[in-house]
């Protein structure tokens, strides 16, 4: 497909997009005028029903569960389908004939330490602040989508610290690929088992618990936070670690074609304008 061919592509996907987005925007009610029932009710009985005192996760992960699965199949699709772009194309750039060797980065300086020690510092805390957030969604204000960004961020934080190669081999493709369809399969999963007992689909069906807000409490919301918060943090791991790639594929060809022009007097810091 050529670049005219994909811009014409991407306006027209924009323009129903925004055609959308202008529709749906029109009938929301006025900021503070909340309309419905639906709110008072749930602030009534989810605590009862679900011995979940984080409300909002009780409505994602139980209430509206099946609305939740959709959102995060959506995330699902956009990370491989970005993948499957990219590495389509890093494909067919490797198989250039033309294509030189990688340029000697033996002298380029490293991160700087004002840089790598707070990266290093806060990947562990971060880790802990995820792994809490993806799994005590029953309890507080928290839950797998937020965990599992936050989890994502902890190797962001690698990446910085200690540059890309640190970064790959804690996120290595096939593993990052393995998680993230186990995070989305395991939320579609718990729905078939609950249509296997002669439940509705994503019905809770696990044990509520007796202590409203308890970390044994929720039933299948822990459960159901906790394949979110998988899916979300390998589909953001992915996504940074494409776009690196894409990144680093780039700078290569900036190379590739800077060293083309050398002259013979000339030298490679000037032609690669450093």
């Amino acid at each position: 497909m050529s670049q005219r061919q994909r811009l014409i592509l991407f306006s027209v996907a924009m323009a129903g997009l925004a055609a959308c987005f202008g529709w749906a925007a029109s009938g929301l009610p006025g900021f503070g005028n909340y309309p419905g029932p639906y709110g008072p009710v749930i602030l009534h009985d989810a605590v009862a029903q679900t011995r979940a005192t984080g409300v909002v996760s009780a409505v994602n992960f139980d209430y509206r569960g099946f609305d939740t699965l959709g959102e995060e199949f959506i995330l699902f699709t956009a990370a491989a389908g970005l993948s499957v772009v990219l590495r389509r194309l890093r494909g067919e750039r490797e198989r250039e004939p033309d294509r030189e060797p990688e340029t000697d980065n033996s002298n380029k300086p490293g991160t700087s330490a004002a840089v790598k020690v707070p990266a290093l510092l806060f990947t562990g805390p971060t880790v802990l602040i995820g792994w809490w957030l993806a799994s005590h969604a029953q309890a507080n204000p928290s839950g797998g989508f937020q965990g599992g960004v936050t989890l994502a961020s902890a190797l962001a934080l690698v990446y910085l610290a200690g540059e890309f190669i640190a970064f790959r081999r804690l996120s290595p493709v096939m593993l990052t690929d393995a998680v993230e369809a186990a995070g989305a399969g395991g939320f579609a999963v718990i729905g078939l088992i609950a249509l296997a007992m002669g439940l509705p689909y994503l019905d809770n069906f696990v044990p509520l618990g007796t202590i409203p807000g308890s970390v044994s409490s929720g039933g299948t919301i822990p459960l159901i936070s906790f394949f979110v918060g998988l899916e979300v943090a390998a589909a953001f791991t992915l996504i940074i670690g494409e776009f690196l790639e894409q990144t680093l594929l780039i700078r290569r060809g900036l190379w590739i074609t800077s060293r083309s022009s050398w002259s013979p007097g000339s030298s490679p810091s000037a032609c690669m304008g450093s």
